[in-house]
């Protein structure tokens, strides 16, 4: 009688593990002897706080940091994966899809899409009709059949040039995908779009890798979900066996109470006033992408403001602020004073700060120290004679770090190193150096982790209770109403909605900013 052993099943080899994988710089350790294993088909799902290690992984498995430089083993189809650069993990089959996305603007969508994998004919010579044929047979299969792969990417939108990206994967016969917060320029819409692609590429047989702060994601894609913290596995768990609130216990090595903790605070009279704001195209001169806005604002009060891609609520904070590059005008007032704001010093001096969105371009000095990207916006206060106290200075900076539980080995090593999430909270820690009356902050957790985020949202709690005013722009409908007093809903430049918070749902936000502009709420 044959043994019960003998009937199960031979398990599917993966299609690759990685064994102690080991990475420092500098004498930090930034991943201590992590494993990692997907199957064919199979999509993993990778959290953990910002720093957590999981990019510094992946870069080890794309070929970003070549083979020698890094300990353990990869082993791809059963042999060892010794990839001496990203070419020898391509070649493999293993294709990064970077959160930034790596289009050429200027280049058309075809050769995006193949560039440095060109189709050629006898001679060496690019066949371009062979290369914007199968371009458009591969977008087809993305269920995009109706692209002109002949323009410019730059005429197409963010969700556009996502999926131009995976093409780009599919071309170069990738087997592995690896997306590291592919969704955090997309649309609602978009974001569907590309999570319905990622289930036909697993009945495909593509594995892939899907790193994302947002759990709903991972909740909804992934078949697996492994969790690292301070450059440690933590656990690899089915998805199915897993809730959202044990991923985040596990990524923050905590239990957490509430992810949009809220501490009461006294709302007291009108401190900023906003009057018929209007900004108009930089390029499109007669295009108005903010249309005669206004709102008040009060002391100790959290307003947020909701919209749609394109509502115009980035423009909106730009224009109040003097930074929108187009013509725009408006009437604005401090404790009932008028205000003239032609620059960020003009702001910055009357005791506005604004969050930029876009903290790479507009936030930070990637090769400056954290510790003078915190104090760049108030240096005056160090000033003696002339002459910086570099003293003071850094003693401002380092009490900012321990304030915002900045994770940074040195306040004197260059930002760019740090996570975007101890980016944002150095960025936040340079506004609050100049103790602004009413704060602007535009998307404050894009690609912020979990922990972070709840540092930041018990930051904005404390502001409100010391009577700081905060206007906060956010793409997530759970976070304005986890965290505003008051909601205000722009859609087409136009405010269509102002809403206190008790009983608001997002159903009625969404109502808004679809409706007509001025309807009666």
């Amino acid at each position: 009688m044959p043994s019960s052993t003998a009937s199960k099943p031979t398990p599917l080899q993966p299609m690759f593990r990685m064994q102690g994988i080991t990475k420092s710089f500098g004498g930090v350790r930034a991943l201590d002897g992590v494993d990692l294993a997907v199957d064919p088909g199979e999509c993993l799902g990778l959290c953990g706080e910002n720093g957590a290690g999981k990019s510094t992984l992946m870069k080890v498995l794309s070929g970003v940091y070549p083979h020698g430089t890094w300990d353990g083993e990869i082993v791809f189809d059963g042999k060892p994966l010794r990839a001496h650069g990203v070419r020898d993990s391509e070649a493999a089959g293993i294709v990064i899809i970077h959160q930034e996305l790596m289009m050429v603007p200027a280049m058309s969508v075809a050769e995006n899409i193949f560039l440095g994998n060109e189709p050629r004919r006898f001679g060496g010579l690019v066949d371009v009709q062979a290369m914007h044929r199968h371009a458009g047979e591969l977008l087809a299969e993305l269920g995009l059949s109706d692209v002109n792969v002949a323009l410019p990417v730059a005429h197409f939108g963010g969700g556009h040039q996502q999926l131009f990206e995976i093409a780009r994967a599919l071309a170069k016969r990738a087997r592995l995908i690896i997306f590291d917060e592919p969704t955090s320029s997309l649309s609602g819409h978009e974001v569907e779009v590309l999570l319905d692609i990622i289930e036909g590429l697993k009945r495909r047989g593509v594995a892939c890798v899907y790193i994302s702060h947002k759990l709903e994601e991972v909740a909804r894609v992934c078949d697996t979900v492994s969790v690292l913290r301070d450059g440690r596995h933590v656990t690899t768990a089915p998805m199915a066996s897993m809730t959202t609130d044990d991923i985040i216990e596990k990524m923050v090595g905590r239990k957490m109470q509430s992810l949009f903790p809220r501490t009461p605070h006294a709302i007291g009279e009108v401190v900023f006033e906003a009057r018929d704001v209007t900004a108009f195209d930089p390029v499109d001169a007669g295009r108005k992408r903010v249309d005669g806005v206004s709102f008040q604002v009060r002391r100790g009060e959290i307003l947020g403001i909701a919209g749609l891609v394109g509502a115009g609520r980035t423009e909106l904070l730009a224009s109040i602020f003097g930074t929108w590059k187009g013509r725009h005008r408006g009437h604005m007032r401090l404790d009932g004073k008028m205000l003239r704001i032609r620059s960020p010093r003009d702001a910055i001096r009357a005791g506005l700060c604004l969050l930029p969105e876009d903290r790479k371009r507009h936030g930070i000095v990637p090769l400056m120290a954290v510790a003078d990207n915190i104090t760049l916006a108030t240096l005056g206060a160090f000033a003696h004679a002339g002459r910086i106290d570099a003293d003071a200075e850094l003693t401002a900076a380092q009490a900012s770090i321990d304030r915002m539980r900045i994770k940074t080995a040195s306040p004197t090593l260059p930002i760019a190193s740090l996570s975007g999430g101890n980016q944002q909270k150095a960025v936040l820690a340079r506004l609050l150096m100049a103790r602004p009356r009413v704060l602007f902050l535009d998307e404050p957790t894009r690609g912020v982790d979990v922990g972070a985020r709840v540092d930041i949202y018990e930051l904005i709690n404390e502001l409100a209770v010391q009577g700081v005013a905060i206007v906060m722009v956010s793409s997530e409908l759970n976070e304005v109403l986890g965290v505003s007093d008051r909601v205000l809903v722009m859609g087409e430049g136009r405010l269509r909605g102002d809403f206190a918070i008790d009983g608001l749902t997002s159903e009625r936000v969404l109502a808004a900013a679809l409706g007509p502009a001025n309807a009666d709420h």
